[in-house]
């Protein structure tokens, strides 16, 4: 699911569907010549020719169904023009209002189609009757926000979840003392304030006066569906709705000197987040490359399997003592390279770009000014 901003309203939520087969996109979600003609540049970059609005009936399934092959579902939050939430379906490059292609009776559909957690808790009644026969917008006429915008649960994160990144911290010369060295027996949990979450696309707002050590972290973030308290490691994937790509924003020194980390991870614009959630079921999120580039130098290149602390076991943990909702956030840690392991150091600034790319969900792109 993904966010965005189409003119000057508010905020809008949908999923896309992106082929990864040469013709199943086409074929078997949308049956319209119209956007089998945008195949090529879908996949390919190649030219597209101009696509008329496609008349097709999608039907997700709890898994991937036949009917979509090998494309990935994604869900997303946009605004629109007239100042009203909405809920929206992208497939391909077109997104269309989701109170506008889900065929429910009045009566039974739910009234929360404008709130991301609203559609995560309904979506096992939404998913299997949507029919895209109205014309969509393109993707590029509107702003893709952070999936969940303004998250009313938890953002709980996981540091020293990868051990090379345990390795780095323990060279850190420009903020020593942050944490022990060694890797831990078990997992370090703390949370980001929800007033943090930008989305993609957003300014990274450079912390003037308060931190230079301004830190960039790649992370894998998990959005939970099904509550629940005391879970199982054997269940906990049952819990995962789907997916995003989080940036753990970080001020070390920050960090350091209050030893709580909460301080150093929340300051405003410290979580972009999106550009939108794959279902758990489209991806294994616990085998996943993820990597960062920042300003096109690739900086960050690991796995999801490479976790010290694998995501049922952190679900199961933090769950023990706690509930757990619908629409709360798992950032799951971060891989070695970031800008506090090189030596020198090689912290944020202004100007700098950040792109942070996850497999089978996308990338997500922000700056620093």
């Amino acid at each position: 699911m993904a966010t965005f901003l189409a003119g000057s309203g508010p905020l809008v939520y949908g999923f896309t569907a992106i082929g990864k087969g040469s013709g199943s996109l086409c074929k078997m979600v949308c049956r319209s010549l119209s956007l089998q003609q945008q195949l090529p540049s879908l996949l390919f970059g190649l030219p597209r020719r101009k696509v008329h609005s496609p008349v097709a009936t999608v039907r997700a399934a709890a898994s991937i169904s036949p009917m979509f092959g090998d494309e990935i579902l994604k869900l997303a939050t946009f605004q629109t023009g007239n100042g009203e939430d909405a809920v929206g379906v992208v497939c391909g490059d077109t997104i269309w209002h989701l109170q506008d292609v889900v065929k429910l009776p009045q009566s039974i559909l739910p009234a929360q189609l404008s709130d991301m957690v609203g559609v995560i808790q309904h979506w096992d009644l939404l998913k299997n009757s949507l029919q895209l026969t109205r014309e969509g917008r393109r993707l590029n006429e509107i702003k893709i926000q952070a999936p969940i915008p303004r998250p009313m649960g938890t953002i709980m994160c996981i540091g020293k979840n990868y051990l090379d990144h345990v390795k780095e911290v323990d060279t850190w010369k420009s903020a020593p003392g942050i944490s022990t060295p060694e890797a831990p027996k078990h997992p370090i949990v703390f949370t980001k304030a929800p007033q943090s979450v930008i989305g993609p696309g957003a300014a990274i707002k450079y912390p003037y006066g308060w931190s230079e050590l301004v830190d960039y972290e790649a992370e894998l973030a998990v959005i939970i569906g099904k509550p629940g308290r005391g879970i199982q490691k054997e269940d906990a994937l049952d819990h995962i709705f789907g997916y995003t790509i989080l940036n753990d924003v970080t001020a070390r020194e920050v960090q350091k000197r209050h030893q709580q980390w909460f301080l150093g991870k929340s300051c405003d614009t410290f979580c972009p987040m999106g550009p939108w959630i794959v279902p758990a079921s489209e991806i294994d999120g616990q085998d996943l490359a993820i990597q960062c580039w920042v300003n096109d130098e690739l900086r960050q290149d690991g796995r999801t399997s490479e976790m010290i602390f694998p995501i049922a076991e952190l679900i199961s943990t933090i769950s023990a003592g706690i509930t757990l909702q619908t629409g709360d956030i798992l950032a799951t840690g971060t891989p070695a390279g970031v800008g506090s392991g090189f030596n020198p150091p090689r912290h944020l600034k202004p100007g700098d770009t950040i792109r942070i790319k996850v497999e089978g969900i996308g990338e997500l792109h922000n700056h620093v000014e």
